[in-house]
């Protein structure tokens, strides 16, 4: 085939794909009409029409052939057919019963996308990972997900330290923010820390609501979590190290001492300063300024004190 040829068989390609792409007004709203489909306000659903951010949230995920990549809450398929396009293997996990044939006929083509309906919340990932990405060498999430189920499912993700290399999700604004801030700021607090110990995580664009169909109140941002190796920290026990997370940004504007002090029991009030004081804390502080090794350091000290997760009150 001669170069010219070549470039003619690119461009017949680029017009075909431009003509069967998802995500733009018209397109949605033609499978909208199709189906008769009706948006249900109590799961979120909101149809992304924007190219380029589906160019930048599949470009964060770092797929490639040899690697997997899940997506919760495909919707009509728009964010599922670019990752068709850069994975070797693609499993979608609708909840909404009514999408499965829209997705079956919009991915008709991707003989390595498969469609699931189910709740990600309900489903035993772990099984789901040796049954549809046993043959990959590395597995990312990839999805655009409902604002009021965003952090149990991200939890549900990093708790059950499933074989990840990234999760690239689409989440309110005001939420991506808060797990990637600093110590110091108003957006720092337990939802932060509970990332920052799996993840390294990167805010990686601003998504005004204005490219959804239906348009959403807020907008969004696509974040992208890292998973570490090992967690961020050390620590001897996790149920307790978050318990003292908890604990310590149960009621933002009081000092840590006093928010431990409600932790562990008022009869331990002058044990505890003293234990703060000797790990460098100044008792007065507030959560929100202490570090992961810091919380980490308290939650050690505790456990060497005998305040252990069965021993100190909630």
């Amino acid at each position: 085939m001669s170069g010219q040829d070549k470039n003619d068989e690119s461009v017949k390609s680029a017009v075909k794909q431009a003509s069967i792409e998802v995500a733009t007004p018209k397109r949605t709203k033609e499978i909208i009409a199709k189906y008769g489909f009706s948006f249900k306000k109590s799961l979120g659903q909101n149809f992304l029409i924007d190219q380029n951010i589906l160019n930048n949230i599949v470009a964060a995920a770092e797929l490639d052939e040899t690697k997997g990549a899940l997506e919760i809450g495909p919707g009509i398929g728009a964010l599922t057919q670019r990752l068709a396009q850069a994975a070797g293997k693609v499993t979608a996990v609708e909840i909404d019963n009514r999408l499965i044939p829209i997705l079956k006929d919009v991915l008709s083509e991707e003989a390595h996308t498969t469609v699931i309906h189910g709740d990600v919340l309900k489903i035993d990932l772990k099984q789901l990972f040796a049954e549809q990405f046993a043959d990959v060498s590395g597995v990312s999430v990839v999805a655009n997900l409902p604002y009021y189920v965003t952090t149990p499912i991200l939890m549900k993700l990093l708790e059950e330290k499933l074989p990840l290399e990234h999760i690239v999700v689409m989440i309110q604004k005001e939420v991506a923010e808060r797990m990637a801030a600093k110590p110091g700021g108003k957006e720092y607090g337990s939802l932060s820390v509970a990332v920052q110990y799996y993840c390294v995580p990167k805010v990686v664009c601003m998504v005004p609501h204005t490219v959804f169909i239906p348009q959403p109140n807020v907008d969004s941002a696509v974040i992208k979590l890292s998973l570490r190796e090992k967690p961020a920290v050390d620590v001897p026990d996790e149920d307790h190290f978050f318990r003292v997370v908890q604990a310590s940004f149960a009621q933002r504007r009081k000092t840590l001492a006093n928010n431990l002090t409600a932790f562990v029991g008022k009869e331990r009030r002058e044990a505890l300063t003293e234990m703060l004081l000797k790990n460098d804390i100044d008792p007065i502080r507030r959560g929100e300024t202490l570090s992961l090794e810091e919380f980490a350091r308290i939650s050690r000290s505790m456990l060497e004190a005998g305040w252990g997760s069965q021993s100190v009150s909630s």
